[in-house]
């Protein structure tokens, strides 16, 4: 029973004292996403994959962090509810530090959200500061895997609520999607200087080919999803601390 909020307390602190140390923070955002994809996207998508990985190795999976940081959509749609940077880190710290506290010393802060990441990484920064005997990572779930990477992108770089994103939502959660709204918008951003918010490049806070998603494709990636990300939690479980090779010793110059 990997799901962290449908454990009772001492089902968790058996869990722990059995050996299973890690556990999984999915964080998502609420924000736009164009007329066809439901607003929490980001939330489900990372909660679903994470669910699923976690059933599979027993890691631990934490209830999902439905807000992230969603400023590059600014006020032009209605719908996103963002959190500023430092907020968003300060979040995640204060949830750590309390899982830490039930024995935890493995966390994957698992985001669906691309802007999220600078957040995410602060807070890995701190905690491994202060836990050093603790291992953190934060992980993209475009990130999971090189060929994931190259599902969710075949439709650009920079792309949002594009064909990856909706076939998974097909799959995962069709209730979600309007496909008689989907409006395909090309990634402008290949070979761009500076970084952008979202109403610079899209019309309608899409950039991709959604018009390609179908819920036999969302089936085959969230297959390739859930298996990769299960063999990169079981990777985490076994690996052990680097072995650091001794310094040299110090030669003082001759008299």
């Amino acid at each position: 029973m990997p799901s962290w909020d449908i454990c009772t307390s001492a089902e968790i602190g058996e869990l722990v004292r059995s050996g299973m140390d890690m556990a999984v923070l999915p964080v998502g955002a609420t924000e736009q996403h164009g007329p066809h994809l439901g607003t929490g996207t980001d939330t489900i998508s990372a909660a679903w994959v994470a669910q699923q990985a976690g059933e599979r190795t027993g890691v631990l999976i934490l209830p999902a962090m439905p807000y992230g940081c969603s400023l590059g959509h600014t006020e032009r749609w209605p719908g996103t509810v963002s959190l500023n940077p430092m907020t968003l880190t300060q979040v995640v710290l204060e949830v750590a530090r309390w899982t830490l506290k039930s024995g935890i010393r493995r966390m994957i802060f698992f985001s669906g959200h691309a802007t999220n990441a600078p957040s995410l990484s602060s807070a890995v920064l701190q905690l491994r500061y202060e836990e050093p005997r603790a291992r953190f990572r934060q992980l993209g779930i475009w990130e999971v895997s090189p060929r994931v990477r190259d599902l969710y992108m075949r439709d650009g770089d920079d792309v949002h609520a594009n064909r990856g994103e909706t076939s998974v939502l097909l799959h995962a959660a069709p209730a979600m999607v309007r496909l008689e709204h989907v409006f395909d918008v090309p990634d402008v951003t290949p070979g761009r200087i500076w970084s952008y918010d979202m109403p610079s490049t899209t019309p309608t806070g899409v950039v991709g080919r959604p018009s390609e998603a179908s819920a036999e494709d969302g089936a085959m990636m969230a297959g390739i999803l859930v298996e990769d990300f299960a063999a990169l939690l079981r990777a985490g479980l076994s690996e052990e601390w680097p072995q650091v090779p001794a310094a040299p010793a110090v030669r003082r110059p001759s008299p």
